[in-house]
């Protein structure tokens, strides 16, 4: 432990209640890897503010020490985001004391939430007030607010509603200097130059610690339909979309299932089961809603889906008979990469390309990886509808104890290489993180390495903010 570090734990420890200062190696101990348990950190210390004031007194001592923080809220990063220096030279700020909804408009449709509060705590919070939070993932009862916005995530309903960047009235934040910034107002409009609410969104904590966020709701849905359909390819998946989006503005979830994914969770996942009868190589997700009582919107859908199947642009179809039948469907969805982990080794890639290029995308990357790498397994689920897909390889009979690091970074270099080819993003909703590092500093144009460096040197000169994340 350096002189500073010591000074700076101590200096801690005088402003915060004793309870908020975690120094047992024991209590440490989980919070130092990442959620896929391949990145491990160390720490001597965690903070636990539960306050602003708090978490600037301690940006404020950070400084004067030279100590770097690495806030933390689920610690559900998929590119360990939120795993700190292996060298034991940063302390944990944990947020998750931070945990307060301060306030719920139906006048203005906004909430005021603060970084530690659980998605799945708003998404309640909201509905018992008539109003929703229109975001959500399979990580929705452990990933926080402050994480959230810190990564710029994306979920199911990006279909319709876009990123958290698009849900995001407004931001409450410390600075590197432990200054704190107030953009809570929710203003429309704000053309007093910069946006730093922008800068902070997606900046995952190298610009400052996201403390509050002032977040758009909408109406609480009052009817919604849930489906899940067999296709013959991922083309056909995008065809059915175009379909339904041709004759209905409801549709707000649209995920693409290969067969093998589906295999997976039914093996690994208790309580699963196939939707369907028979096998399809391909499948999709589809979720219909409507704020409005009386909408129809399980009929319409129900025709819709029909006249598809007499077209062919599906070979089956079935829609969710109940709300637990309807959660049953999602629950396929969001296991399928704990499913993956049961399986044994994954490299997992969140990409992007545009949505009329993904079917052939999908397609022509597994093939060409699963040639480059015989025995390995590769496939993409997710987000068809706004182009991000979750492009896994598993080791499968390549499986072995150095997988990762002996054919790990050539496999995703390769994957990496045909997103770019094809105009796309090697992130689309996970972030930078550690693990995608490299590669952004590989891909990336000079000048978006150079904008992004000369940002990071402006707010956070002594680089304290999160080392090692997002910035090469």
């Amino acid at each position: 432990m350096t002189q500073g570090l010591a000074q700076f734990i101590e200096a801690a420890g005088h402003r915060l209640e004793p309870k908020a200062l975690l120094t047992d190696p024991l209590e440490i101990a989980p919070w130092l890897t990442d959620w896929r348990g391949r990145v491990h950190g160390a720490a001597l210390a965690i903070l636990a503010p539960s306050s602003t004031a708090e978490v600037a007194e301690l940006v404020t001592l950070a400084a004067k020490y030279r100590v770097p923080l690495v806030p933390q809220g689920g610690n559900t990063s998929m590119v360990a985001g939120a795993t700190p220096p292996a060298d034991g030279s940063a302390v944990l700020l944990s947020m998750r004391r931070m945990n307060r909804i301060r306030t719920i408009s139906p006048e203005s449709h906004l909430a005021i939430a603060e970084a530690g509060v659980i998605l799945a705590t708003l998404h309640e919070a909201a509905n018992e007030r008539g109003l929703r939070f229109p975001l959500t993932l399979g990580a929705r009862g452990s990933c926080t607010i402050g994480g959230l916005t810190s990564t710029n995530a994306g979920g199911a309903q990006v279909l319709k509603f876009g990123t958290m960047r698009s849900l995001i009235a407004g931001i409450e934040a410390v600075l590197p200097d432990g200054s704190i910034h107030n953009g809570l107002s929710g203003l429309k409009k704000d053309n007093r130059g910069y946006s730093l609410d922008q800068l902070l969104i997606g900046a995952e904590g190298t610009l400052g610690i996201v403390t509050a966020v002032a977040l758009k709701l909408v109406p609480a849905i009052a009817e919604r339909s849930v489906a899940w359909a067999g296709v013959a390819s991922p083309a056909r998946a995008l065809d059915l979309l175009r379909f339904l989006e041709a004759r209905t503005p409801s549709v707000e979830g649209f995920e693409l299932v290969p067969n093998d994914s589906l295999r997976l969770v039914l093996k690994h996942i208790p309580g699963t089961r196939a939707p369907l009868e028979g096998e399809h190589d391909w499948h999709v997700l589809i979720e219909a809603a409507s704020a409005t009582s009386g909408s129809g919107i399980s009929a319409q859908l129900e025709e819709f889906l029909g006249a598809a199947l007499e077209e062919g642009v599906i070979s089956d179809a079935v829609i969710a008979a109940s709300d637990s039948q309807a959660e049953a469907f999602w629950k396929i969805r969001d296991s399928i990469s704990e499913a993956e982990r049961a399986e044994g080794q994954t490299l997992a890639h969140d990409i992007s390309v545009p949505v009329a290029e993904m079917p052939a995308f999908l397609v022509a990357a597994a093939a060409k990886v699963e040639k480059a790498f015989p025995g390995v397994s590769a496939s993409g689920f997710g987000h068809l509808g706004d182009g991000n897909i979750h492009f896994h390889v598993r080791a499968a009979a390549r499986a072995g104890a150095n997988w990762y690091e002996s054919e790990g970074a050539a496999i995703t270099r390769l994957v990496d290489d045909l997103v770019t080819d094809a105009g796309g993003s090697i992130s689309a909703e996970h972030g930078i993180g550690q693990l995608k590092l490299a590669e952004l500093a590989r891909l990336a144009p000079a000048s978006k390495i150079h904008a992004l460096r000369a940002i990071k040197q402006a707010l956070d000169p002594l680089g304290i903010m999160n080392p090692g994340k997002l910035v090469p």
